[in-house]
């Protein structure tokens, strides 16, 4: 196996399992841990992977994006934390939007149910895990589905949305940064949020530090467009500061 045909195999198999471990690779590759790292580091400089502790995993693209079933087995601590902190940010809302994705599922778990809520949302598993809320009442947008995030898209979601006035969006991303603000590799997907993000009065981006500094595809918001972030404690402190100058509140949990 040549080196270009190892690194494809590596890559591949990022996008498989979500994630890959340099110890791992080694022994399944027969080859040294530091050429692995090596080749990390290659790949990396493609913008194909970020480099975790021990190993790394797949940057989403317009040509590649995760499962909602591998983003249930991915920093599941932090994400249960973000939701939790999340939800304190509902105030007074009466309707609220939730993204898909496997952190806005745990945010739909977390909301009180001792209240009446009306919640909008694209994704078929937030409607299910609300299904059973007495309090709340759930408006789940039509449209395609796409089955790799249980999440529907297209024209009938947008014009749904367009009609709504709503009180707090809860927004995902597949990447957030001072520059280019929040991206997803898919257009129909950027077309979804994008008008959450124009029909709520208040947004709250939520997402885990890996998030911070990846590019995707599709632009649909900048940071200035949300009144806080709420992100786990591998965000450094000076640049979640640098993110505050942008104008939204962040929070560490």
């Amino acid at each position: 196996m040549d080196t270009e045909e190892r690194r494809r195999d590596i890559l591949q198999l990022a996008r498989r399992a979500g994630s890959v471990e340099v110890a791992t690779l080694a022994v399944d590759l027969k080859v040294a841990k530091e050429t692995i790292r090596r080749d990390l580091h290659v790949l990396e400089e493609h913008g194909l992977v970020r480099r975790s502790h021990g190993g790394a995993y797949p940057v989403e693209s317009a040509g590649f994006e995760t499962t909602l079933a591998i983003r249930t087995t991915r920093s599941v601590p932090q994400k249960g934390r973000i939701a939790a902190a999340a939800v304190r940010l509902l105030g007074d809302a009466e309707t609220v939007f939730v993204d898909g994705g496997f952190t806005p599922q745990l945010i739909a778990s977390a909301l009180p149910r001792d209240r009446p809520l009306t919640v909008v949302t694209a994704s078929l598993t937030v409607a299910h895990a609300l299904s059973g809320a007495d309090n709340a009442t759930v408006l789940l947008l039509g449209g395609r589905v796409r089955g790799g995030t249980m999440a529907t898209v297209d024209h009938w979601a947008t014009r749904m949305l367009s009609g709504f006035v709503i009180d707090l969006a809860y927004i995902g991303a597949n990447g957030i940064s001072r520059e280019h603000g929040l991206t997803t590799p898919d257009p129909a997907v950027s077309e979804v949020k994008s008008q959450a993000v124009r029909a709520a009065r208040r947004r709250v981006f939520v997402g885990v530090h890996s998030k911070f500094g990846a590019v995707s595809f599709c632009h649909f918001a900048d940071v200035r467009d949300v009144e806080a972030i709420v992100t786990d404690t591998g965000l450094p402190v000076a640049e979640a500061q640098r993110y505050t100058l942008l104008g939204p509140q962040v929070i560490r949990v």
